[in-house]
């Protein structure tokens, strides 16, 4: 019973340090989209950060897992932790110095060809940046090993506050110490740089958290082992291939995006679809904070007589809550439009069909249970290489007359089609009975409130919001009468109680 108290204190730390590193980062929408001079900085950013994003996955190519994999589940056995350790390290170390080495030797030709060749040096921070994040990555990866959950979620949250105080301080303290008393700034802040401020601010963070790990770099008894680097290689290379297609399902449209719309206004539009994009991640952070509390959740009821029953009813509840987040946000988007500056406001169009993508991607990862309890993990890459030929088939397809709306379309398409076959194949190998004529209802239900709610505009916010309220209490009360009575929920349960009695 204790060991799960651990397991499940450690889960919230986690769960809750990740998630509200995601809502921080988050928040650098508004200051960018209002800060940065146009929506075309944005889409530099925005095509950039989809670049290091792909990198970071080859730079660490499964050696994560790998590390957990080989490190075994005895923690007492200190020799064997430090050889695997110590040597993933080593590995890490050497691949991230050269590829940090090589992009600052030749960021002046990576540059060049990313249509970047007036400011080089945003491609070489990025490249120290990225090399150090994967780095990285091991250390943290040690403290989850060793329960060391608070200075691993105190860590994670220190790069993200770093960051977002090193932005503040270049994109809106500087600006106005330069306007009223530029010799204090001006030997080190140069007001044009703009968005190469954000690049800065990732670098010193990153820079920071690699020095606060140290002490955990250097533990016990230094010991390379080249064969164990090679059964780990074995090992950890086949979740590189998986890693990269799953990564590129979420980021190619933006990384191509400027190749196959050629109009003037293509960063201007990248800009945009990044910053509303973004806005819609609410969505993804209830995803994410689901998938803390689910993975661990399959493998405890693994085996159990009502396993199945248990991951439809998880399935059912996660579509649920997905659809009032989703009308939450449509019926709200009033105020929801000031996350963004105007010019980026054309574009809040899209955010119900991101929204719809993201539910995708929580009911995929739901699904994926039947490919990690099966051990054929292998599907778990044919899917998302489907998904990666679908993105870039209809982003070259249609994304040259379309713009960032192909792009749009082409990541629900893609995350429904991979939905599908996972359930097909799923049902196949590891048949679970989803109450899918019951999901379907809450679909319909959600789908005509948002119907009414768009067909009705009273002319004043307040008006709106006071009739999409209502709207949303439909939801909820159908919720409450059908799937959630209020005398269920363990903080009332207690007053129904001594209603009964009175």
């Amino acid at each position: 019973m204790s060991g799960l108290k651990k397991l499940a204190q450690e889960t919230v730390i986690y769960g809750l340090s990740s998630i509200v590193g995601k809502f921080l980062n988050w928040c650098l929408v508004p200051l960018y989209s209002y800060v940065l001079t146009s929506s075309g900085e944005y889409g530099v950013v925005t095509e950039i950060y989809a670049w290091t994003a792909l990198v970071i996955i080859i730079l660490t190519y499964g050696m994560e897992t790998g590390f957990f994999r080989f490190a075994g589940a005895d923690k007492a056995e200190e020799e064997r932790t430090n050889r695997v350790y110590s040597t993933t390290l080593t590995s890490l170390a050497v691949t991230s110095t050269v590829f940090a080495v090589a992009v600052c030797v030749l960021q002046v030709p990576i540059a060049g060809a990313m249509g970047y060749g007036a400011h080089p040096e945003w491609i070489a921070m990025m490249g120290v940046t990225v090399a150090l994040d994967a780095f990285d990555s091991i250390p943290f990866s040690y403290l989850r090993y060793k329960n060391r959950a608070v200075t691993f979620a105190l860590l994670k949250l220190l790069n993200i506050f770093v960051n977002i105080a090193m932005n503040i301080f270049f994109l809106v303290v500087c600006p106005r110490i330069y306007a009223e008393n530029p010799e204090w700034v001006a030997w080190f802040y140069e007001p044009g740089y703009g968005v190469g401020y954000v690049f800065v601010s990732n670098l010193i963070s990153s820079g920071i958290v690699t020095l606060a790990l140290l002490p955990h770099v250097f533990v016990g008894r230094w010991a390379f082992d080249m064969q164990l680097l090679r059964r780990m290689l074995r090992y950890s290379l086949p979740l590189l291939l998986f890693g990269i297609a799953g990564i590129m399902d979420q980021t190619v449209d933006k990384m191509i995006f400027r190749r196959l719309y050629t109009e003037p206004d293509a960063m201007e539009e990248l800009g945009v679809y990044g910053a509303c994009f973004k806005v819609a991640m609410v969505m993804m952070m209830f995803t994410y904070a689901f998938k803390f509390a689910y993975e661990p959740f399959v493998f405890a009821k693994h085996g159990s007589a009502d396993c199945k029953e248990s991951y439809a009813d998880a399935m059912k509840y996660y579509v649920i809550t997905a659809l009032g987040i989703f009308l939450g946000m449509v019926f709200y988007m009033d105020v929801l439009q000031y996350v963004v500056a105007p010019e980026y406001r054309k574009g809040l169009a899209i955010i119900p069909v991101v929204l719809i993508t993201y539910l995708f991607q929580g009911v995929l990862y739901n699904l994926s249970l039947w490919y990690k309890l099966t051990d054929r993990t292998r599907y778990g890459a044919y899917i998302s290489a489907l998904g990666l030929v679908i993105t870039v088939g209809l982003n070259v397809a249609f994304v040259p007359k379309y713009s960032y709306w192909a792009c749009v379309y082409a990541s629900l398409v893609c995350y429904a089609v991979m939905t599908a076959v996972s359930y097909f194949l799923g049902q196949k190998y590891y048949p679970v009975n989803y109450p899918l004529k019951e999901i379907g209802v809450y679909v319909l239900l959600t789908a005509a409130l948002w119907a009414a709610g768009s067909a009705v505009d009273f002319g004043a916010m307040w008006a709106n919001l006071i009739y999409r309220t209502a709207l949303l209490g439909v939801f909820a009360v159908y919720l409450v009468k059908k799937d959630l009575p209020l005398s269920e929920i363990p903080v009332l349960k207690k007053f129904f109680k001594k209603g009964g009695k009175a």
